[in-house]
This record gives structure tokens, sequence and C-alpha cells, in this order.
């Protein structure tokens, strides 16, 4: 019972970072971390079949969708390479590719893994008509306007030889030295600094504002070329092809003729990488021939015929100097090492997570200890040991705080929680500015007019207190004396269209501590009101299929504060909607009534999100994995194999579509969105 309890711990975990790493840029650990869970996980699953579940991490591929951008389908999916960490393992993919191709020559091709943001660029008669980022390998946001900015992509291609239509993949780099020099620039001018290039390249290709793309400097370097009529078999003879056409192809790259030689290619660029001006986290290793390669074929995630050797993380010591708290959105407290300036993988660190007070414990940290430091993937610095023969006499024991270091209200650490938090959600500054962070995003209220950085403005200035002081902003307070006229009257207009919110979102805006978007839409629904959402005890909130005495808890504490009344009640009083509308009300019925429904595939007529809303209104459930209790699936195109089979296993209907809407006679305005995908696999 604990190991399956575990898998869905490590689902929600894998989910999680998943997303803070393609849509939020903001990873929050290492690679090789994130690589060990994941392999934890498939080691589960495959010791507990009956646990499967077509949404597990271990079946899909993250995403870097933007809906800023219009989302474009690849002709080719974009899988992922199956990450190693030793040479053993090099050795063992080496013999599988050798068994096989049951022992048929094979040259491999070594090539440098640069740290960038994925793109495919399209090209049809030797001119640039599309690129495209990698999304979730099935569909990507279309940047084309932003990829013609970078100097090093080719907008028309020379030569000859030139496919009439074909993909060229690569990586959108920003060198080390742009990097160092934006992030100087942005400190000066009292803005966010980027975590690594990384995170800058792609927040700068995603920029609404191709100026920005241009001024940037980016650089892109291209390592895969795709069509149905490619000058070679070879996979690197065509890029030689591509680089004669105009191509930016990278030099770190060799074909290898034997296990030696790619274990001599790993050692050398061990080393050598630091000297290069791009960041780079590790080797690709391909079988060199495109017909090998079909002949290898793929697994559901990955291709049989590459893997991805990362580079160990490199370790340096340092002193710690100080420990400093800081606050999150919830009231989540969390230590930060302050430590002396020290190289780390192309940067200088000087801050590192601490996580929480288990984690300062286990380390046993004094203030002036000499700690050993790794940058996880490149990316995240963290303390990983102390040095103790270097500890100072008399050294002081960093020990956790018992009172909020913004309001000085003393912490609280829930049952089963591993950090200490601020119960003062009304009145401490960063809980009150990240409640209103919330309360913009896209999934809550969705005024996309502002931003962290306005709202920290904003509050500095005194012009917002709460949430409901964002109804007061008139364009004269925020027009910077008519200099900004137009952009405040966007922002003004942004925040009343948000009146016209459904309930679930503003009950999901409020920002109660543990209730996520989907149980505040179970919570709105079952209630229907404010009123009664507000007067309901934790008993009638644990009668909820899938609310817990955690959530109940904390909604019945967020309403008993008279200061959050307060603002509900002004929400109310400026136009927000405080009830299930009459047109959801009326489109219910009982049709699907008891029913389990599945969703997988690429719709055509609805999104995905109106079919779940469409199952929803009408009585039924949507649930993400397929079981004896699944009453049928609504399958798009694309359904995933593995999905088809376990339906076919368990006898469960497979319903279509057009089947689908003629059936229980259910239409709603279409989307106007393009289709939206389903995962790669089902």
């Amino acid at each position: 019972m604990e190991e399956r309890q575990h898998i869905l711990k490590l689902r929600a975990e894998l989910h999680e970072h998943n997303h803070r790493y393609y849509v939020e840029n903001n990873p929050q650990i290492s690679d090789y971390e994130f690589d060990q869970k994941m392999r934890e996980l498939q080691e589960l699953e495959a010791r507990y079949p009956d646990m499967y579940d077509a949404n597990s991490p271990t079946q899909r591929v993250g995403s870097d969708l933007n809906n800023e951008f219009v989302q474009v389908e690849h002709k080719y999916p974009m899988l992922s390479l199956s990450n190693t960490y030793s040479e053993e393992e090099v050795a063992d993919f080496y013999n599988s590719v050798r068994k096989g191709l049951n022992g048929e020559d094979f040259e491999i091709c070594c090539e440098l893994k640069y740290d960038g943001l994925s793109i495919s660029l399209t090209y049809e008669n030797g001119v640039l008509v599309r690129g495209v980022t990698r999304g979730d390998g099935v569909r990507g946001d279309d940047v084309t306007a932003n990829v013609r900015t970078i100097r090093t992509i080719p907008l028309v291609l020379k030569g000859s030889n030139i496919p009439s239509s074909f993909e060229i993949r690569g990586e959108i780099l920003m060198p080390w030295a742009v990097f160092d020099s934006l992030n100087a620039r942005r400190e000066k001018a009292g803005e966010p600094t980027f975590a690594n290039p990384r995170n800058a390249a792609s927040g700068t290709l995603k920029s609404i504002n191709s100026s920005v793309v241009a001024e940037r400097q980016l650089d892109a370097y291209l390592y895969y070329v795709l069509g149905e009529s490619l000058p070679c078999d070879g996979h690197y003879e065509n890029l030689m092809e591509a680089e004669r056409w105009g191509f930016k192809i990278s030099r770190g790259m060799v074909k290898a003729k034997s296990l030696d030689e790619v274990c001599a290619f790993i050692k050398y660029w061990d080393t050598e990488r630091k000297n290069l001006p791009v960041a780079t986290d590790g080797i690709v290793i391909k079988v060199n021939s495109l017909r090998q390669q079909r002949l290898l074929g793929f697994t559901a995630k990955s291709p049989r015929w590459a893997i991805a050797y990362k580079f160990k993380a490199e370790r340096a010591s340092t002193v710690l100097q100080s420990v400093t708290f800081q606050v999150g959105r919830t009231g989540a407290v969390t230590p930060v090492a302050n430590m002396s300036p020290v190289q780390l993988a192309g940067t200088i660190v000087k801050r590192a997570t601490l996580n929480n007070e288990d984690f300062i414990k286990s380390m046993d940290l004094h203030i002036g200890d000499s700690v050993y430091v790794e940058k996880g993937g490149e990316i995240i610095p963290k303390i990983v040991g102390v040095d103790m023969e270097q500890r100072p006499e008399n050294a002081e024991k960093v020990t956790f705080i018992t009172h909020c270091p913004e309001c000085g209200t003393e912490l609280i650490r829930y049952d089963g929680e591993a950090a200490y938090y601020c119960p003062n959600d009304s009145g401490c500054p960063p809980q009150i500015k990240g409640r209103i962070e919330h309360f913009i995003s896209r999934k809550a209220m969705n005024i996309d007019s502002l931003g962290p950085e306005t709202i920290d403005d904003y509050f500095r200035h005194k012009l917002i207190r709460n949430v409901a002081d964002l109804y007061q902003i008139d364009v004269r307070q925020i027009n910077g004396n008519g200099s900004r006229q137009k952009s405040a009257q966007k922002i003004v207009n942004s925040i009343s269209e948000s009146r016209n919110v459904p309930f679930e979102r503003v009950v999901f805006a409020l920002g109660i501590r543990f209730v996520g978007d989907v149980s505040a839409k179970v919570i709105a629904r079952h209630f229907r009101n404010i009123d009664a959402l507000m007067s309901a005890t934790p008993e009638e909130l644990t009668e909820i299929d899938g609310i817990g005495d955690v959530i109940a808890n904390s909604v019945t504490a967020y309403f008993a504060n008279p200061a959050n009344r307060e603002i509900v009640e002004r929400l109310r009083s400026y136009g927000l909607s405080m009830s299930v509308s009459d047109e959801q009300q009326m489109q219910s019925s009982d049709k699907l009534s008891g029913m389990n429904v599945v969703i997988s595939g690429v719709f055509r007529h609805h999104s995905r999100d109106d079919y779940k809303r469409m199952i929803e209104l009408h009585g039924g459930k949507n649930v993400s994995s397929i079981s004896s209790k699944t009453s049928f699936i609504l399958a798009g195109e694309n359904m995933g194999p593995s999905k088809l089979q376990k339906a076919k296993t368990l006898e469960v209907s497979i319903m279509s579509e057009d089947e689908f809407l003629a059936k229980y006679d259910i239409e709603e305005k279409k989307s106007k969105s393009v289709p939206v995908e389903g995962s790669l696999f089902g």
C-alpha cells in the first residue's frame, strides 16, 4: 500500500517539476534529481501494472506552450531523449543498438547537447517559412517573427542540393557574454535577473515584442535535418550539407566507429566544454544512418537510436556567510544560503536554497562553514555537503526562525508539511502581493495587462493593499502624468473585463490556501453561490468528492477571517460573479449522470476544455485513466496505442467526437481556438 501511495506522490511531484521547467522556465530541482525520480516511478509502475495511468509523467512529454502564440502541430513529433549519467549506461545503449541491428556495422554521431530552447525550422524552396518551439512534442508555439531576428538563422538558403521542403531542428541559445551583460543591466535597473542562459533565451524568444529578441543577440545551433528527400542517408553528412546551405552547425561533432571513440569524445568535452561561449549540459549520441534509425524505431517516449549523456554536476567549495528567510505567496518560508561568490558552471554563484528546517538539520549547518556547492543540471545551486574540518571555532549553528521576517507573526508548521508558514495571510506584504499576482493570473481572473513588477509598484505606492483595490484603479492614477495613457487605459479595461470571469474561477482567484483550480471548480459547483460557501462547515465541505480535511479546514478558516469576508463583499459590489451563472444552470442536464468519461486525442469541433465542461454540465465526471469503472472514452484523432489497448482489454467502449455529439444531443458554442492536443501517446 505504501508503494502505491508513493507512485501517486511521485507523479504529482514530477508533474509539478515538468510545469516549472517547461511552462514557468523556473526549475526547482536538477536534471539528475528529476531523472532519478522518473526512473523510480518507472520501476514502481512496472511492479504494479494495475496502477497504469496514461497521464503519468512516464507516459508523456513536458510542455512549454505559451497561449500568447498560435499553436502549430509538428509534422514530425519532437520526442525527448532518454538520459544517462555513466559510461556503463552508454555501453549498454551501444550494445542494444548492435543487437537491434543484428550485428550490422554502424557509426555513431557524437555531438554536444546545447542547453537552450528547442526549435524546429521549416524551409520551403530555400526560404524560411516557420519557426515552432518544441511545446509538448506534438504542438508548439509559432515564433516565426521572433526567429527571423536571430542573425545566425538564415532566412534564405544558398548553394545547391537543397530539398524543396524540409525541417531542421536545433537550440536557441543566449551566449554567456550576452547573458552576463543582460543580467548586469537588469540588476542595475532593479529588475529580477535570469537564473541561467536557458531561461533568458526562452523568455526572450517568447517575447511578444520581436524587437526585444533582436536586441538580445540570441544564437542558434542546428543539429537535425528531417524531410522526405534528404541528400544523404547519414545524419552527419546531412548536417555538413546544411552547413553549406548557410546554417550554423556545431563543430563539436564527430563520427565514431567504436565505443572507445564515443567514450573518448565524452571525456574530452567533459573538460573542454567550460571554454565554450554557450551553455552545454551533455553529449547526444546518435546512430548515424537514417536507414538504421528507421530499423531501430522508437519507444513510447524516445527513439531507440539516440541517447543523451548528461555531464556530472560541477562542484565548488565556498563559505556560508549567512542565512536569510523568504516568504512566498502561500506564506511558506524558505531559507536561503548567502555564500562567498564562487565560479560554478559558467556563472558566479552567491545564493542557494536550503529547502526547509529538516534540510538544515540534516546538514548541521553553521555560519562560517566551508560548504560544497553543486549546480545540478547546471541550473540550480545546491549545498551538498560541509567540510567539518574547516569549521571555525565558536561557529554559530543555523536555526530556523520562529517568527515571520516580514510581519513578525509566529510561524506554524502543518501536520505532514516540511515547510513553516506565516498564518498572517491578510497582513503579510509578500503574501498580499503574491495573492494579488495569483488573482490576476490566467487560470484565475486573467488580467493579462498586469504583471508582478506592476503589482509591486502599485503596492509600494499604496495604490493597492488587497485584490479588491484593483477595481478602484482609474486611468488618472496610473497614466504617469499623461505619458502612459494608452497602457493605463488597457490595464483599466482588462480589470473591468475580468468581471465576466465565471464563479468557479473567482473562487480559485481568492487564493485560499490548498485550493487549486480543480478543487475550486468542484466546490463552486457544489455550493453554487458565495453565501452558501461562506457559511459552509468543514463537515459539509468534506462531503464533496475529492475534498479532504486539509482543504475543508482551510476554506472555513479563510471565511472566518473578517478581513477576507470584507474583500469578498467588496468584490461582489464591484460586479464579480458570485454564483453559478443562469446559463450554466440552464444548460445542465442528467444525460451523462453517473458516467465516468476519459478524453483522449486531438479534436476538430471543440477543445478538450470544451468537452470537459460539457461532460460536467450534463452530470458526467472527467477521469484521467481507464479502469473497469470507465463508462466510455471520448476519442479524437491520434488516440494513444497504450490507451487503445487498455480499452480493448477492459472492454471499454470508444466513442468518436461526432458519435458523442449526436448520441447525447450535446452542443455548445464552438471554440475559436485551433484544435487542442492530447498527449503524444494518449
